[in-house]
């Protein structure tokens, strides 16, 4: 057990285009708990996707020290970082990015083609207990076409806890979907995180924020709040 299973110390983030120097992220320091469900809020251009993709491993930080579960993954790289990406977050975007000529079953199946042996082991069995746990028990041999927003959302959150994920990354879960439906879709992530799901959801709906724990607000790169 980690009492800290996110922890991001002095980190900057600085892109260089055309010239110019953007700070992204400015010497942020942020800590979550294991079992915590964290909104993070803030106007484009913020930090916040930034900050979402340094905690999933896409991005490294400039200078700082991110540790996930203990393990400084800051100084790790290309290679190790994606088997951390794989092994320990589990990721929800906005535009789902399920694959159109798959089922949903193989769908949910897809990040185990890398994962270890061990994870690979009853894979299918625990693809089909995810769907059912989302409520699509009945939609295993669908394709993305033949469902709603809203189902094809659950189908990409069972894909995201396949592998066991210690921790979840939502970017706008709820951005395509309209408000009864993006209520179902909070509702399951609340489910989620009342059983020790870690969970970090980026959003700029301060109605769904309010279904986290804990917000934080970023302004120019650092957290204001």
């Amino acid at each position: 057990m980690h009492d800290h299973m996110l922890n991001l110390k002095q980190i900057t983030k600085i892109y260089k285009t055309q010239g110019e120097t953007i700070t992204a992220l400015n010497q942020v320091d942020l800590d979550i708990a294991q079992g915590e469900f964290v909104a993070i809020m803030g106007r484009s251009g913020s930090g916040k996707s930034t900050m979402l993709n340094i905690l999933g491993c896409m991005d490294k930080p400039t200078s700082g020290q991110y540790q996930l579960a203990g393990k400084d993954v800051s100084v790790l790289g290309d290679d190790e970082l994606s088997q951390i990406r794989n092994d320990h977050i589990g990721f929800v975007f906005q535009g789902f990015h399920l694959l159109p000529r798959l089922t949903a079953l193989e769908n949910v199946m897809v990040p185990l083609r890398y994962a270890t042996d061990a994870k690979q082991k009853n894979g299918e069995k625990r693809a089909k207990k995810l769907l059912d746990k989302v409520g699509l028990g009945e939609r295993l041999h669908h394709m993305p076409n033949e469902m709603s927003g809203g189902q094809i959302q659950r189908v990409a959150i069972a894909r995201s806890l396949i592998n066991e994920p210690e921790v979840l990354l939502a970017d706008e879960p709820t951005g395509n979907l309209d408000s009864a439906i993006s209520q179902q879709i909070i509702d399951l992530l609340k489910e989620l995180n009342q059983a020790g799901q870690t969970i970090v959801m980026v959003t700029h709906e301060p109605d769904i924020a309010e279904n986290a724990g804990r917000t934080i607000h970023f302004l120019d790169g650092k957290i204001v709040a």
